[in-house]
């Protein structure tokens, strides 16, 4: 595809002045008459903005033929002497009259070449909003402001308390091994004598007398049911004609040359993929379900004990041979400390040698979050 090429003339601005866009022609100021130098600003040249789809220049390529041999003459140099911009092609400063030496620095090109000769340029992002660098800066204080409140919330203090009272609740539960009637599937009884427990102990349920059996639902099962046409829209990428695509490269002199060529474009393109599938359907799945008589413990008599004293007790139930003992056991400490003023904490001991090391008026040490919550208590 053809190639067509044409030179972009940049600006830049005075430092001395400030007169700004001064065309790349001019190696001096029209405002001030002060040469360009290699320094800020002035090193620099502004090309303007790009087509962000194609990467053409939005500025209008130079026609003059006398500026046309000013894009030309070479890369610009730096007089070693007083430091102004000369033309590529000039063996002598044209502001001192200073001939161009070995140390002459030359004009920094900015390559704009992309690495992919057919896509456009990036356009440089623009600098954050003040209004956006502003919200980043409160979403960064919130998310400080979290950490340091979860740092302090978590932190503990050692507080002074003391027992106000103790209390126990005991129970024991008289449980009998006794015949039931339960369902269940034929195929996962298996028919086993049942042995009585001697002491509430050695007991084995048992499956015996299996009967009334009936055809029941035990669930369902995927079957295949034949096929059907299943369509899905996807799409594609497809050549959909051509675009134009410009890169451009900085001559180091002011001006860039920028190349424009036709190439393929690609669209996105919907189609219908069809396929036979096969069509699967839930299919209920039946077993015989039958009755049979087994053992299990079940709570025959329940008899209490509380008190608020150091001397918990458990309460007198007589068992017989089939039956057996289940013991239950609630202990709570009640401590009052000064937190923002008096505070209560219940304290759960899980067992009776706990509950016994605790006593009315004891001393307490609570280690209480910022939160109030407690996480530890040591008697004293």
């Amino acid at each position: 595809m053809a190639k067509r090429t044409r030179i972009i003339e940049g600006t830049w601005n005075c430092t001395s002045c400030d007169a700004r866009g001064i065309l790349a022609r001019h190696k001096r100021c029209p405002t001030c008459n002060n040469p360009r130098e290699l320094t800020g600003q002035e090193s620099e040249f502004d090309f303007g903005d790009v087509d962000a789809e194609s990467g053409k220049s939005l500025r209008e390529g130079v026609t003059d033929e006398k500026v046309l041999e000013i894009a030309a003459a070479g890369e610009d140099w730096f007089c070693a002497y007083c430091g102004a911009a000369t033309r590529g092609d000039s063996p002598r400063c044209k502001h001192c009259g200073a001939e161009r030496t070995p140390d002459a620095k030359k004009a920094t090109p900015q390559d704009l070449a992309r690495d992919e000769a057919r896509l456009p340029p990036e356009v440089p992002p623009k600098p954050p909003a003040k209004k956006k660098r502003w919200m980043t800066g409160v979403v960064v204080a919130v998310f400080l402001g979290i950490i340091a409140f979860a740092v302090w919330a978590n932190s503990t203090r050692e507080l002074q308390g003391e027992v106000t009272g103790t209390q126990w609740e005991r129970a024991v539960v008289q449980e009998r091994f006794s015949l039931v009637a339960k369902t269940g599937w034929e195929d996962q009884l298996r028919r086993v004598s049942a042995r009585m427990p001697v002491n509430g102990t050695g007991e084995v349920a048992g499956v015996a007398n299996v009967r009334d059996c009936v055809s029941r639902q035990r669930g369902t099962r995927r079957v295949a049911d034949g096929t059907e046409r299943v369509c899905r829209t996807k799409s594609r990428r497809v050549a959909c004609g051509t675009e134009e695509k410009c890169r451009r490269r900085d001559k180091g002199n002011g001006f860039a040359e920028e190349v424009c060529e036709d190439v393929t474009k690609y669209c996105n393109e919907s189609y219908e993929d069809c396929q036979n599938e096969t069509r699967y359907r839930n299919e209920p799945v039946y077993a015989q379900q039958c009755t049979y008589d087994t053992y299990e413990w079940k709570p025959l008599d329940r008899r209490e004990e509380k008190g608020h004293d150091d001397a918990p007790r458990w309460p007198t139930l007589a068992v017989g041979a089939q039956d057996r003992q289940r013991r239950e056991e609630k202990y709570a400490v009640h401590i009052r400390y000064q937190a923002k003023g008096a505070q209560e904490h219940v304290h759960q001991p899980t067992n009776e040698r706990d509950f016994l090391t605790w006593r009315k008026g004891q001393g307490v040490v609570l280690t209480v979050t910022n939160l109030g919550k407690v996480e530890k208590v040591v008697p004293r």
